[in-house]
């Protein structure tokens, strides 16, 4: 039997999900929300307009909305240590588009057409239905075929125009904490949102994954798009994923609480996981480049205005290959690239071959 948290009926799992959806318990708003912050009456946004999902995923047995690893993860203590300063900890992953639909797997399990838009990277076959097995082993649009995860994000569209990236798009894996020594891969399932599309400009500037907003050209930390984008730009987003997690879950009844942000350590700068989430995974960055440029008044989101920015991510990574790229990249202290290569210290040698699978 479960220790801890106890099995939700029915009524409070909707509770939990409306409060996800409408922001309920999210960051608190900044005192400085940053430049272009639309005014109050701005705060009206779209998105996910239908009732939440009370329809469980096939992966949830039990239908309580909390999906148990297997093994669960228990007696880890957050890592406190310091090694040696390594500037970077990363990989890459490089993934392209492959389609768009309204479907979340996540959120509306089950349920074909009751999200907003979504644009799809990585593994093809992402939908409504797709679970753990589904996705595991199938094929994928990013350059690892052992990348068989699922990553997807609200469509952009310029008007009646919708915009899709353009080639591959750029997901870091990174450490989130100091002790970068620590950060293990993600367990096969886990799957969590970042973000909400009921955010507001003030909480999507003070939300602990913000980390430059919207830009184009030289106009920066913008939390709703740009005004004009010079000719030939793209409009840039870059947002990080929490990389804490309980040990316990690979998904919670509002997506988002069995996994944590990282925190400082009292009395220093380092960055240890909290000790209700003590198991440092690495941390997802998307860094995601849109071909629209010149007047941006008509770009909004499926989900809303830039504000309402989200993504949710899906691991279905073939685990000898993630824990290679992982142990080599992060524990080693490298700035890899979606081979597992360090053109700065090219004597570490890659992991993935030519072809972009493990030897």
């Amino acid at each position: 039997m479960r220790s801890s948290p106890k099995r939700l009926p029915a009524l409070l799992l909707g509770t939990a999900l409306v409060a996800s959806l409408l922001g309920i318990g999210t960051i608190a708003s900044a005192a400085d929300p940053g430049k272009d912050t639309p005014p109050p009456a701005a705060a009206a946004h779209g998105g996910h307009t239908m009732a939440p999902s009370l329809k469980a995923s096939g992966d949830d047995v039990d239908g309580d909305g909390y999906i148990p690893a297997v093994p669960q993860v228990t007696g880890v203590t957050p890592s406190t240590a310091n090694p040696p300063h390594r500037y970077f900890h990363e990989f890459q992953a490089h993934c392209s588009a492959t389609h768009t639909a309204p479907d979340d797997p996540i959120v509306f399990p089950g349920q074909p057409g009751k999200s907003h838009d979504h644009t799809f990277m990585g593994n093809t076959s992402t939908n409504a239905n797709s679970v753990t097995d589904s996705l595991y082993g199938g094929d994928t649009a990013c350059l690892a075929p052992a990348d068989a995860s699922a990553y997807w994000m609200p469509s952009m569209f310029n008007g009646d125009q919708k915009v899709l990236p353009i080639g591959p798009q750029t997901i870091y894996y990174k450490s989130g904490v100091t002790d970068y020594t620590s950060v293990r891969p993600f367990p096969k399932g886990l799957r969590f949102v970042v973000g909400n599309p009921m955010q507001s400009a003030e909480e999507f500037r003070a939300h602990p994954g913000w980390v430059e907003g919207w830009e184009c050209g030289d106009d920066f930390k913008n939390v709703d798009f740009p005004k004009q984008c010079p000719a030939g730009t793209r409009v840039n987003i870059r947002m990080q994923a929490p990389s804490c997690w309980d040990g316990l879950y690979l998904d919670s009844p509002d997506h988002q609480s069995h996994m944590a942000y990282p925190v400082v350590k009292a009395g220093t700068n380092d960055n240890v996981c909290p000790t209700d989430h003590p198991v440092a995974l690495p941390m997802i960055e998307f860094k995601m480049a849109f071909p629209v440029d010149g007047d941006m008044s008509n770009v909004r989101l499926a989900s809303g205005r830039g504000y309402s920015f989200h993504y949710d991510f899906f691991n279905a990574w073939e685990e000898r290959t993630l824990k290679a790229m992982v142990d080599h990249c992060i524990v080693g202290g490298l700035q890899c690239d979606p081979r597992g290569y360090d053109e700065t210290n090219p004597e570490r040698g890659a992991v993935l071959n030519e072809d972009y699978r493990l030897p």
